[in-house]
């Protein structure tokens, strides 16, 4: 079932969300400060590539807060607001349920990702 909604998720645009967090990722380690927020955007990228089958695992300490209010204010709120739209325009039909929730699983890591961890459940 994983592979099917994967293979659904990336037809319908995953693959092209994930290019283009690709693409904002390298952009952000050309410079060095940007570097830390280049890997917050790989770490999105590997998400949306293939959101069934993976969860996102959260750790980290006081830096990781830290840092998190900042990305939250820059960033994340905006990022967020778009995955929950999504999420809840899925959600409308019963078809679009599962991918709802995939992006409501992103909107969680748009708004905090220093100190996640994107793990595969197996």
């Amino acid at each position: 079932m994983r592979l099917l909604g994967n293979i659904l998720w990336l037809i319908l645009g995953g693959l092209f969300l994930a290019l283009g967090w690709a693409v904002v990722g390298l952009i952000l380690c050309v410079t060095i400060i940007g570097i830390p927020l280049g890997l917050q955007a790989f770490k999105m990228a590997a998400l949306t590539l293939t959101p069934f089958g993976q969860t996102v695992s959260y750790g980290g300490g006081a830096g990781s807060t830290l840092v998190n209010i900042i990305w939250v204010v820059l960033v994340g709120w905006w990022m967020a607001i778009g995955y929950v739209g999504a999420g809840l325009a899925n959600c409308i039909t019963i078809i679009g349920i599962p991918f709802g929730i995939q992006s409501f699983k992103m909107a969680k890591l748009a708004l905090w990702p220093f100190g996640a961890d994107v793990v595969s459940v197996r």
